[in-house]
């Protein structure tokens, strides 16, 4: 408690002493008094309690200090405050920005569909605002239990484009990662374009009939993108021009539509449409 107890003073200094009326984002200790708990969510806007990692075996192998249940019961009761405080209008303040949590990628061998899993139980559980993804680092003099080298810095921007998918895109962790699979994601392409080259026969989508939902599926449309044709498209037909218009990927996302006036030319393998649309990787400094 005596580490907490310092971070909340730290926190309250800022608020009363020094008026500070930005953002804190403020670091918990999951097995903290509730009150200290309650007291810190009352100066920061948003409280993290890292969860470390994507497994509860991960977490006893490498971390076995740490207990999955107090940091579930930790994040339980934070939960119940923000809930309780967005009722009531007149209640006090309770990190008003939420709760978000941390996962360290690649220190075991757990899959990116284990990661996506756990991400999809905290958001639905716990009511997470955010994720984060933080791929491992070698220390020196570590546990022999850790890998000598850290895990390719693409998987875990890939992790991140996994978890929008499912926040934004309505992409289910099974859509992403199908359990028949490996269960890692394609590091040469993004998640979006990976499940479209596996349902080619869902495509090409039809920009002037398509529900919102298939399109969001279209490789190189984003949310803001799919507002804007659905508008457009209330009160005329589309055609290929207006995605030029747009300012999207339209190599990108050209042989997965069609319009009024397009429609592509040829239905080229999967194979040779993922090499066309794959961006090389550069290597990173550890020269994955």
């Amino acid at each position: 408690d005596y580490t907490m107890e310092m971070l909340v003073r730290v926190a309250r200094t800022l608020r009363t002493e020094h008026r500070f009326a930005g953002y804190i984002h403020l670091k918990t200790i999951p097995d903290a008094s509730p009150e200290l708990i309650d007291a810190a969510a009352r100066w920061a806007d948003r409280l993290s309690i890292n969860v470390e990692m994507p497994t509860e075996a991960g977490l006893n192998s490498l971390a076995p200090e740490k207990n999955l249940g107090d940091i579930r019961k930790s994040m339980a009761h934070l939960r119940l405050g923000i809930d309780e405080a967005r009722a009531e209008k007149k209640a006090p303040r309770f990190a008003p920005a939420g709760q978000s949590t941390q996962m360290i990628v690649g220190a075991d061998a757990s899959t990116d569909r284990d990661v996506l899993v756990s991400s999809t139980n905290l958001y639905a559980s716990y009511g997470m605002r955010r994720v984060y993804y933080s791929a491992f680092s070698p220390i020196p003099d570590a546990s022999k239990a850790l890998p000598l080298r850290p895990p390719p810095l693409v998987r875990e921007h890939r992790l991140y484009q996994a978890d929008w998918l499912m926040r934004f895109y309505e992409f289910k962790v099974d859509e992403i990662t199908p359990p028949s699979a490996e269960g890692m994601l394609d590091l040469d392409v993004d998640p979006k374009l990976a499940w479209a080259l596996r349902h080619r026969n869902s495509f090409p989508v039809n920009l002037n009939t398509a529900s919102r939902e298939m399109l969001l599926r279209v490789p190189g449309l984003g949310v803001g993108s799919v507002q804007k044709l659905l508008a457009m498209r209330a009160h005329r037909r589309l055609r290929y021009a207006d995605l030029t218009r747009l300012r999207v990927a339209v190599k990108k996302v050209a042989p997965f539509v069609e319009t009024v006036d397009y429609r592509p030319s040829t239905e080229p393998q999967s194979t040779d449409l993922r090499a066309t649309l794959a961006v090389p990787r550069q290597a990173d400094m550890f020269g994955h």
